[in-house]
């Protein structure tokens, strides 16, 4: 069953975005388009992925490994392709691919999530642990940036920066996390992104 989000005013205008930016040079991971292609068969099944190559025609032919390097123009045209074929926002796609993703994580990465005991450890340790760990397995993942702050015990503050506009992405990660440990949150958000780079302020409350 597809997950639409319920997003606020926030919600980031992706077909304006990213038709106003050149992403060139910009590049993620394979496990990235592994991943993406697995929701997609999993919600629309095997032909949509087959379609959505055929009509984007990406450099790479469509075929994707974990370690592997690759243009972020490739998932930017699936995304808007598969958005306008489904009528589904697409920031909507990329949000529920971000609780998809987090449950993968879970699945590939489960020690992350065993040495955190909350969801505010889990993420305060983004930048300076998970992602120092990431690196040694992907060791040229171009990874976005995290800082945060405690503003009081129930209310942490997560600010993300990122070339790739991807903060619907981060969003669903924060909540499927929050799933995970089964703590019930209220997620807001503020950003300042400009032409080149991404910059949100997630706060979350615990309810």
């Amino acid at each position: 069953m597809f997950l639409t989000a319920k997003l606020d005013e926030t919600r980031v205008n992706y077909l304006q975005l990213w038709q106003e930016m050149a992403f060139s040079g910009v590049v993620v991971k394979g496990i990235v388009f592994t991943e993406f292609f697995a929701l997609v068969e999993q919600t629309w099944g095997e032909d949509m992925v087959d379609d959505l190559i055929d009509h984007t025609g990406p450099s790479s032919g469509g075929a994707y490994t974990s370690v592997g390097t690759y243009e972020f123009e490739e998932l930017q045209a699936y995304v808007l392709w598969l958005a306008e074929r489904t009528n589904t926002p697409a920031s909507a796609l990329i949000y529920t691919f971000g609780l998809f993703l987090a449950g993968q994580f879970v699945k590939r990465f489960p020690v992350f999530f065993e040495q955190a005991s909350s969801l505010f450890e889990l993420l305060s340790r983004i930048e300076e642990h998970i992602h120092v760990e990431v690196r040694k397995l992907y060791p040229d993942a171009e990874l976005p940036h995290f800082s945060h702050q405690l503003e009081d015990p129930k209310t942490l503050v997560l600010h993300y920066r990122s070339r790739r506009h991807l903060q619907d992405l981060a969003h669903g990660l924060i909540q499927a996390s929050a799933d995970y440990y089964q703590t019930p949150v209220e997620i807001s958000r503020t950003t300042t992104s400009d032409a080149d780079t991404a910059e949100e302020t997630f706060t979350i409350r615990l309810l």
